[in-house]
């Protein structure tokens, strides 16, 4: 993957399921880092362990991303999103939010157990659109693509798809770069390199 020049004060990364979305993203925490020893990196992670196989793959992501990039620190939220994400900003730190259809998925179809889901997530939506406007530092946010695909069988699933759909058009709004990953290349969507 090609280095971005710049580092964006904001950049929304979509693709598929292993498309190099986390990568990119951790390369833009990598070379932030490099750019001064005064500058930190943080990474709100939203997924939660509902079971077996989803605690193993983020005990994986955990073991990876301390080898890529061990300057960045973590912060687990996976409902309370753009407050992490003002908690965790200032000027000479880079946010990097991981991901955006975990957030989603745990405000609308939460596992059993776990909170009621929320009916409409237009307000967590505005907080967050509002803490990435404000944050004083660049933030990086990665999401999943979901829509290049056949319509989905079931009523919720349709939903959710279009819910994300939404989410990922306002976010995307808001960021001054836009990165799509295919087959872990880059191709900016929005925004300069």
């Amino acid at each position: 993957m090609a280095e971005p020049q710049v580092i964006a004060r904001s950049e929304l990364i979509l693709g598929g399921q292993k498309s190099g979305k986390s990568r990119r993203a951790e390369m833009i925490a990598q070379q932030w880092l490099a750019q001064s020893p005064l500058h930190r990196a943080v990474l709100v992670a939203t997924a939660q362990a509902w079971d077996d196989e989803m605690q193993q793959r983020i005990v994986r992501h955990q073991q990876d991303r301390a080898e890529r990039v061990p300057g960045m620190t973590t912060v687990e939220e996976p409902l309370q999103l753009a407050h992490a994400v003002a908690q965790s900003s200032r000027s000479d730190t880079l946010v990097v939010v991981d991901c955006l259809t975990l957030w989603l998925t745990n405000l609308l179809m939460p596992a059993p157990g776990a909170a009621d889901p929320v009916t409409d997530a237009t307000p967590q939506i505005d907080a967050l659109l509002r803490a990435i406007r404000e944050a004083p530092g660049p933030v990086v946010l990665v999401g999943n693509e979901i829509g290049l695909g056949v319509i989905p069988l079931g009523r919720e699933t349709r939903a959710f798809v279009d819910a994300l759909g939404r989410l990922n058009q306002q976010v995307a709004a808001g960021c001054e770069r836009v990165t799509l990953m295919v087959a872990g290349l880059p191709l900016f969507l929005k925004g300069t390199p």
